[in-house]
C-alpha cells in the first residue's frame, strides 16, 4: 500500500516540488527514471504481497484486482506520455496505483477478519 501511495503523492505533488526546487536537484523529481524506479519496486513487492495474501486467505479476487492495477501501472510506463499524453499517463498511473492500494487494503482487512497470524514471525 505504501508504494501505491508514493505513486499518488508523486503524481499530485511533483509539479509543486519542481517549482519549489528551482532546478537545484541534479535528478529532477519529474524525470522518467522516477516512474521506472517506482514501478520497478512496486511490481515485484506487490506481486509477492498479493500472492502471499492469496496463499494465506484463499481469496483469488484480491489477487486479480491487484494484478489488474499492476497491469495498468506497467501500461502507463510502457505507453508513456508519447501515446497517452501527459494527462492520460497520469490518469492511468493514478487509477492503477489506487487499484493496487485497494487490493492490498482489502487483503489486509481479510487478514484482520480471519485473525490470522500470517504477519507474525
Amino acid at each position: 500500500m505504501g508504494l501505491s501511495m508514493v505513486c499518488v503523492v508523486h503524481c499530485f505533488f511533483a509539479p509543486s516540488l519542481i517549482i519549489l526546487s528551482f532546478s537545484f536537484l541534479s535528478l529532477s523529481i519529474e524525470s522518467e527514471i522516477i516512474h521506472y524506479l517506482i514501478v520497478f519496486l512496486a511490481v515485484p513487492i506487490s506481486i509477492f504481497a498479493l500472492t502471499l495474501g492469496y496463499r494465506n486467505h484463499n481469496t483469488l479476487y484480491y489477487l486479480f484486482i491487484g494484478t489488474s492495477g499492476l497491469v495498468l501501472l506497467i501500461a502507463a510506463v510502457v505507453m508513456g506520455e508519447n501515446l497517452l499524453g501527459e494527462i492520460g499517463e497520469q490518469t492511468l498511473t493514478l487509477i492503477g496505483s489506487m487499484i493496487v492500494a485497494f487490493a492490498h487494503f482489502k487483503n489486509h482487512r481479510k487478514c484482520k477478519e480471519l485473525a490470522c497470524d500470517c504477519h507474525e514471525s
